[in-house]
């Protein structure tokens, strides 16, 4: 081959050879679909754990609005969650069963995004009656809970448990707070910053826990 030609053809191949690969990227991108997390009505979700008058619901389900007390005696509503992701469950103080693996793990979680604004956590307590807010700030103390991350709340029985069938489909358990009524569960509840169920995951596993922070991750990429 003649030799000037070669050095000639040089541009005209690296402008081919970037061509193509702008190419296969393109195609690649539109034949491979951007995961994304679903989002969760209460007719998508296993009825007995969704209270009968929501259960018809298929579309446009968000978290209602609360009012819960922290552990530092503040009211907490949707406004302290306002453009966040977050995790939620419900637990009691005095639970030796699953409660304390469950707030360990979401202890790891509140160390993989402590830095993250982006990210919070919102624990309820299901004994509200027991779990006073010095007890609460006990534990919270004693479980390394970032207050600007992670509200350990108590309130009206009645309003959690509506919050628990309602809103985030946590329980087996049929109820509506009364004196015999009692939650118990393992369940996390991811939300979006539209106030959108997106996942749900067994707080006490871990490789729920490793899917939830790969979930969190996705979710801000949308």
């Amino acid at each position: 081959m003649d030799l000037k030609f070669f050095k000639k053809s040089i541009p005209t191949l690296a402008i081919m050879a970037v061509f193509s690969v702008g190419m296969i990227y393109a195609i690649y991108t539109l034949l491979t679909p951007n995961k994304k997390l679903p989002i969760f009505n209460p007719s998508d979700v296993n009825p007995k754990l969704v209270d009968e008058s929501v259960v018809h619901i298929r579309r446009n389900h968000k978290v209602a609005d609360f009012s819960l007390i922290n552990q530092n005696g503040n009211t907490i509503t949707q406004d302290n969650y306002k453009d966040k992701i977050y995790v939620a469950d419900f637990f009691f103080t005095r639970c030796m069963t699953i409660c304390p693996v469950m707030t360990n793990n979401i202890g790891k979680l509140q160390e993989v995004f402590k830095n993250d604004d982006d990210v919070m956590f919102l624990s309820h307590s299901v004994t509200p009656d027991i779990d006073s807010v010095s007890v609460l700030k006990e534990y919270a103390i004693a479980k390394g809970v970032i207050d600007a991350k992670w509200n350990i709340t108590t309130g009206s029985k009645k309003h959690i448990y509506e919050l628990a069938r309602k809103s985030y489909f946590a329980v087996l358990e049929e109820g509506d707070g009364g004196l015999q009524d009692f939650i118990h569960t393992e369940n996390f509840i991811l939300v979006d910053k539209k106030k959108q169920i997106r996942g749900f995951y067994d707080g006490t596993n871990n490789e729920d826990i490793e899917r939830l922070i790969s979930d969190i991750k996705l979710l801000q990429t949308e």
